[in-house]
């Protein structure tokens, strides 16, 4: 079996997590949680990093920290995993949807100014699978219509646009440290943000809503127990040791398979790049012509024991959100079609070459 992703720990991660059981620092205090939120937020240039327990935690913190009003309006892709817009109702806001860019599959920055109304209060982008969003219309936006911007950078650590890290753009940011992603604690996220106010926020509401300065127990907020353990930390910050060796090993896995697989017909293969980014590949994605091929391959694929995951699922599609009346009849026709035609191909850093070749050779020869 190819699964679809393996990780790499073959850094100081050993060495580190004994550390913690020889010390008996193993719940969220220690040592390396501090030492990981401050290189990481270093690595992608923000003053401030707070370490949470997983990535939609750091949605949900971001969204609370913005301290917005009930029924504001805040923009955001269709097409992205649940979690960003999952923390928008839960905190009683309203998502306004926006379609994707067939090329590069991220949400299509120049529909967003026409949803922008009197109760738009920020504007959420989520770089997906390797390309980021094309920031400067969005930024602009966001200064001309005094608007908050949270970046969800969770697939992109160590991406850049124009030369500036993502995650550097947000009002505040999150990453993710999910086993699939370039840096992985097993589940865990970081929120970075520059503002120290918006930072101690984001630090108490992770913690209960505990008073730093107050009498412990009592609570005049309500936050969330999304701690980071310190035994997450130090895989984190052994993995951040080793991530230029892993961007690397991302590209590598990407190019393989763009040389491989150009000659494959009836599939959109990812953009090598943009006039603003390299690729990163954090997932090696393909978009079928139709979603009978697309399935029919999954499951041919499936057969030669090689990994696939789908593509994410559109949020105006989803029943959960259907349930509570929302994004009723609304149609985002590019992102409809990704939901149904795309899917990823094994591209975790533990890949070896040769399990790429197999999968090359086993996609011209199930679509032959």
């Amino acid at each position: 079996m190819i699964p679809v992703n393996t990780p790499l720990l073959d850094g100081n991660e050993e060495k580190y997590l004994i550390e913690c059981i020889r010390t008996g620092w193993i719940s969220s205090e220690g040592p390396f949680i501090k030492k990981f939120e401050d290189d990481f937020s270093a690595y992608v240039h923000r003053n401030h990093g707070i370490a949470v327990s997983n990535g939609s935690a750091a949605l949900d913190i971001a969204v609370q920290a913005l301290n917005l009003n009930q029924g504001d309006e805040v923009i955001m892709p269709s097409f992205t995993i649940i979690s960003p817009a999952q923390s928008v109702v839960k905190a009683g806001l309203r998502p306004v949807l926006i379609d994707s860019d067939p090329v590069t599959w991220n949400m299509d920055v120049a529909a967003i100014e026409s949803k922008i109304t009197k109760k738009t209060k920020a504007i959420i982008v989520v770089h997906i699978y390797g390309l980021p969003v094309d920031m400067d219309p969005v930024l602009e936006l966001c200064r001309k219509f005094k608007l908050f911007l949270i970046e969800d950078a969770a697939e992109m650590h160590g991406q850049t646009y124009k030369g500036k890290a993502c995650g550097s753009f947000g009002t505040i940011s999150i990453f993710s440290f999910y086993p699939n992603k370039h840096i992985t604690t097993g589940e865990g996220g970081m929120i970075v943000c520059d503002d120290d106010k918006l930072a101690a926020q984001c630090r108490k509401l992770r913690n209960l809503a505990f008073e730093p300065d107050g009498r412990r127990f009592v609570h005049h907020e309500l936050g969330w127990n999304y701690r980071m353990t310190n035994m997450q930390a130090a895989l984190g910050l052994a993995q951040l040791e080793k991530i230029d060796e892993h961007i690397l090993k991302k590209r590598h896995i990407g190019n393989r398979y763009q040389t491989g697989l150009a000659s494959l017909k009836n599939f959109q293969l990812p953009m090598a790049g943009t006039r603003y980014a390299e690729n990163i590949y954090w997932v090696y994605a393909l978009v079928a012509e139709s979603e009978e091929l697309c399935l029919e391959t999954v499951r041919k694929l499936s057969e030669s024991k090689i990994g696939t995951r789908p593509f994410f699922w559109c949020m105006h599609e989803q029943p959960v959100f259907k349930k509570m009346g929302l994004f009723l009849d609304e149609k985002y026709p590019v992102a409809e079609k990704l939901a149904r035609n795309g899917f990823y191909l094994p591209s975790g850093l533990g890949l070896t070459d040769a399990q790429i070749d197999t999968v090359i050779e086993t996609m011209y020869r199930i679509n032959s």
